[in-house]
This record gives C-alpha cells, sequence and structure tokens, in this order.
C-alpha cells in the first residue's frame, strides 16, 4: 500500500476518534445541565461549566459534591 493511502486511513480514524470524544464531552455537559436543575441547588450552568473546562473531574465532582440526595 502506498504511504499517502495510509496516511489518510490514518487521518480518517483520527477524525472519527476526535468527533466520538466530541460528542461524549458534549453530551456530559448536556446531562450535568439537566441533572442540575433537578438535584442541586446550585446553578445548573455553573456545573455545566466545571464540565466543560474538566470534563472528568467536573462530573466526578458533580457527583460527589454537586447532587442532593433525595
Amino acid at each position: 500500500m502506498s504511504p499517502l493511502l495510509l496516511q489518510g486511513a490514518a487521518a480518517g480514524i483520527a477524525l472519527l476518534i476526535s468527533l466520538v470524544f466530541l460528542i461524549v464531552h458534549l453530551a456530559m455537559i448536556v446531562w450535568t445541565y439537566s441533572d442540575a436543575q433537578t438535584r442541586s441547588e446550585h446553578p445548573p450552568v455553573l456545573w455545566a461549566l466545571v464540565v466543560f473546562f474538566a470534563p472528568i473531574l467536573g462530573l466526578l465532582l458533580y457527583l460527589i459534591i454537586g447532587r442532593d440526595s433525595y
């Protein structure tokens, strides 16, 4: 196979992986916002911003300290 074809395939795979990460990141933000509207006494926008700037850590912080247990 030609090196040019392999580079194109690698770029396509990298693009797909990047899109998956972007979709997961956006889904975490949307889920955190919608969940914080009903289960947190803090503003939902605040938690959405925390998850936006620090995705994994922000989601963990929200799950540990942001949710009120009902």
